[in-house]
């Protein structure tokens, strides 16, 4: 078979659906060396180079022009399928004779259009509708995303197969003092801080989280607050609030430094408005840090009983939530354990498998 995969998120300082892509198409060529696979982008991956069954498309466009000339190359080389991870326009698109497979992350054009980027919401709202019907196959993240679809889309259900994100395997516990040493220095950190990490916009909720850490700071003097994420959009808020004594944001950093990050923090923190799955948690989780997290969209479904659940529209909640676990020794052990345990139901591996078996059904059906 011939797999082409839309692969552009791949090649830039990473998010969410860009490391849900990386580690997907990375695994499934770690376990399948028999079929072969064309990774469509602008900017060639050295990550797939050693993959000999792997060939990367490089398509010299931008914006819509990229997704034509993409379209048109598809269809001179024929492939069994195309896979869109993260954009909707190619299956959209799509002539009846390409067989298309899309992911869902979320929904969040339609359901928290006003916390999401202008003009992804207008594309998405765009060409998702009419990506789904083309689609032979959906996949979403989480079983709350499924949902979602079939409320607002009426999808047979047996279309949509959920393939959850993980955690990274190099999220882990760390020992070495000296590496974290190194993290603590460059980024200037103090001894004590509460952790959040995500992009600056409205939909990651930073600003109740910096007006929560206001609430508690006066019983924990020592304690900081450190925002770790690139600026998305409508962010003038969450700098404001991040002018108080105590509040850093740091920007974009390296996987390698944010696992240490997570290993020197008291408690992460995740109060979401809405996510598709909510990988953060986990990462926070697998390095045995305590977490406090939404009690909306998929996040119960990602930390079970393994984290602090709060109403997100709360900044009482999201305080007492903190103040509780930098407080509560036990508790704080407590979760930290479990947290531990929680994560490893998760793993990229099983996800691949999962694609891989639904690629390869298109030999027999």
């Amino acid at each position: 078979m011939k797999i082409a995969i839309d692969i552009r998120e791949t090649t830039k300082d990473k998010t969410g659906k860009g490391w849900y892509t990386f580690v997907l198409v990375k695994t499934l060529l770690e376990l399948d060396s028999q079929n072969k696979y064309l990774l469509y982008t602008h900017t060639k991956n050295p990550e797939f180079e050693k993959f000999p069954n792997a060939e990367q498309i490089i398509i010299k466009k931008r914006g819509i022009r990229w997704h034509l000339r993409t379209l048109r190359h598809l269809k001179k080389t024929k492939p069994d399928l195309f896979w869109a991870p993260t954009s909707f326009i190619i299956p959209a698109l799509a002539p009846k004779s390409l067989t298309t497979f899309i992911t869902v992350h979320d929904i969040v054009a339609f359901l928290f259009p006003q916390g999401h980027n202008r003009k992804a919401v207008y594309l998405e709202r765009l060409t998702l509708r009419r990506a789904l019907s083309k689609s032979s196959r959906i996949f979403t993240v989480s079983r709350n995303t499924k949902t979602d679809l079939i409320k607002l889309f009426n999808i047979d259900e047996t279309k949509i197969i959920i393939a959850p994100c993980s955690a990274s395997a190099a999220f882990t516990k760390i020992n070495d003092e000296n590496l974290l040493g190194k993290t603590k220095k460059k980024f200037d950190l103090p001894e004590k801080f509460i952790l959040g990490v995500g992009t600056l916009s409205p939909r990651k909720n930073f600003t109740r989280l910096i007006q929560a850490f206001a609430q508690i700071a006066p019983e924990h003097p020592d304690t900081h607050l450190v925002i770790v994420g690139n600026k998305g959009w409508d962010f003038d808020d969450i700098l404001k609030g991040a002018s108080r004594k105590k509040v850093h944001l740091i920007g974009y950093v390296e996987s390698f430094e944010l696992i240490s990050l997570y290993n020197l923090a008291q408690v992460f923190v995740f109060p979401s408005l809405y996510e598709g799955f909510g990988i953060p948690p986990l990462e926070a989780m697998s390095c045995g840090c305590p977490v406090v997290t939404s009690n909306i969209s998929s996040l119960p479904e990602v930390v079970g009983d393994s984290a602090l659940l709060i109403d997100p529209y709360s900044t009482e909640e999201i305080a007492g939530a903190i103040g509780t676990l930098l407080s509560n020794k036990d508790l704080h052990a407590d979760l930290g354990r479990k947290g531990l345990r929680q994560a490893t139901k998760f793993s990229w591996e099983k996800s691949a498998k999962v694609l891989l078996e639904v690629f390869e059904s298109l030999k027999t059906s």
